[in-house]
């Protein structure tokens, strides 16, 4: 399979979303990445419902809703409403892990579990088969722009041992710290979806920048 590049919607600038919109719909990025965060599971607070609303006005590709929240079985259905194409839920902030991803996909979206950096990937040994997706955090969550943590690429390629001896279908995602350099490492672990947010943002292309991921 293709790999796929999600933009991180956290790195655009907010006073001018519709050009950052743009640039994404005109590029050979898939997905747009929107964190949403509580203030309270991770130590910042970003967008809200209504600026997703606007956003899906006029993005022309899937939304990859990532939920940064203690409590994230409250606004599943909501973001159902708001058109998530992929909901990301922590392993760390789901008590029933079981009922929320299946509450998800029977509203239609695919199911993904969320790891942080200090999390195991043995974790999900039990319910493995049931995700479309698995994303790692290659960060701490709750700010772009930080340093990549370099246990990640042997994680990925634990995760990906573990999809393949479970016969499962899950992607694997991984959030922070993605450039040309680490993004090519992580693939070659058995990354199919990169997370791409200051990295293009701050570029002087940013749709060339895009382009560039997506050939890796």
């Amino acid at each position: 399979m293709e790999h796929l590049i999600s933009l991180s919607f956290l790195a655009a600038d907010f006073s001018d979303l519709r050009t950052d919109i743009e640039k994404v719909n005109n590029s050979d990025g898939d997905w747009f990445h929107l964190d949403i965060m509580d203030g309270v599971f991770v130590p910042n607070i970003s967008f809200g419902m209504p600026v997703i609303e606007s956003i899906n006005k006029y993005c022309k590709k899937p939304l990859d809703v990532h939920l940064m929240l203690t409590e994230p079985d409250k606004f599943i259905d909501e973001f159902h409403r708001l058109g998530a194409y992929v909901l990301n839920v922590h392993y760390e902030a789901c008590t029933h892990l079981h009922r929320s991803v299946q509450r998800i996909k029977s509203l239609g979206m695919k199911a993904g579990v969320t790891l942080n950096p200090h999390t195991p990937v043995a974790v999900l040994e039990e319910i493995i088969g049931d995700l479309d997706l698995v994303m790692l955090m290659s960060v701490n969550p709750g700010f772009s722009g930080q340093k990549f943590i370099e246990n990640t690429i042997d994680k990925t390629g634990r995760l990906k041992e573990l999809i393949l001896r479970k016969n499962a279908k899950a992607l694997i995602e991984i959030d922070g710290g993605v450039n040309f350099e680490t993004g090519k490492r992580l693939l070659d672990a058995g990354a199919d979806v990169l997370v791409a947010g200051n990295f293009v943002f701050n570029s002087s292309d940013p749709v060339d920048t895009i382009n560039k991921l997506k050939r890796l």
